[in-house]
């Protein structure tokens, strides 16, 4: 029904057919229809300071033949995505993410980021319930507050609090067209959205504080 493809510095999630998704990604953001979710991992030499990353990024993306894919941008090592699926009742739920913490934040404050990289969290969510727009919407909030609280329980502290994320995370729902309106936290759905999320982004970020948070520490001299 889906597939997850990784061919660094490329990660594919191939949503099995055109759905609606929903996302404020670099590419293709809003509502759209697509049938692939991508992400393309970046360093701070694909991006010198003055270039049109707008325009460097959709060049990218027509050279692989993913100009009409929902894309998001990262510099987390894409070989390290986890995923997640999760059913209730007859609602099925499969999340793939990329969890980097290095620019961590705590909402509501920010930390002073300049001169280093930007790891980002990237979740994509992939349901098979047909939904209307409103219900893509409601989805969306579920999956970030399943982001948000892997993230708290994470337990990343920062000078201004526990992280709640970073700067730059950014979610894609997707699912086909369909009547349903409502996905809270009461429904089939809401439930497998949210256990779906956070298992991948709680996953996602024990790897990152096991390896680049460790690396980041050492050097830093910071706990």
């Amino acid at each position: 029904m889906s597939d997850v493809t990784l061919d660094r510095p490329w990660l594919r999630f191939d949503l099995g057919r055109d759905m609606q998704i929903l996302s404020w990604a670099i590419n293709r953001p809003g509502f759209v229809i697509s049938r692939r979710i991508v992400w393309r991992e970046v360093r701070n030499a694909d991006l010198p300071k003055g270039m049109n990353v707008r325009e460097w990024f959709d060049g990218a993306l027509q050279s692989q033949g993913y100009a009409d894919a929902v894309a998001f941008l990262t510099s987390r090592d894409v070989s390290f995505f986890t995923q997640s699926t999760a059913k209730v009742g007859h609602a099925e739920a499969h999340c793939v993410a990329t969890v980097g913490l290095s620019n961590a934040e705590r909402v509501g404050s920010r930390v002073d980021r300049q001169a280093q990289d930007w790891g980002t969290i990237n979740v994509a969510v992939r349901l098979n319930s047909g939904l209307s727009q409103a219900g893509l919407i409601e989805t969306l909030s579920i999956a970030t507050q399943a982001r948000t609280a892997a993230i708290i329980d994470a337990g990343l502290a920062l000078s201004t609090g526990v992280a709640t994320g970073t700067g730059t995370d950014c979610i894609a729902v997707a699912a086909p067209k369909g009547p349903q309106d409502y996905t809270g936290l009461h429904t089939d759905i809401g439930e497998a959205v949210g256990l779906a999320v956070y298992r991948a982004t709680a996953l996602g970020a024990r790897q990152w504080k096991s390896d680049v948070g460790s690396i980041q520490r050492k050097v830093t001299g910071h706990a």
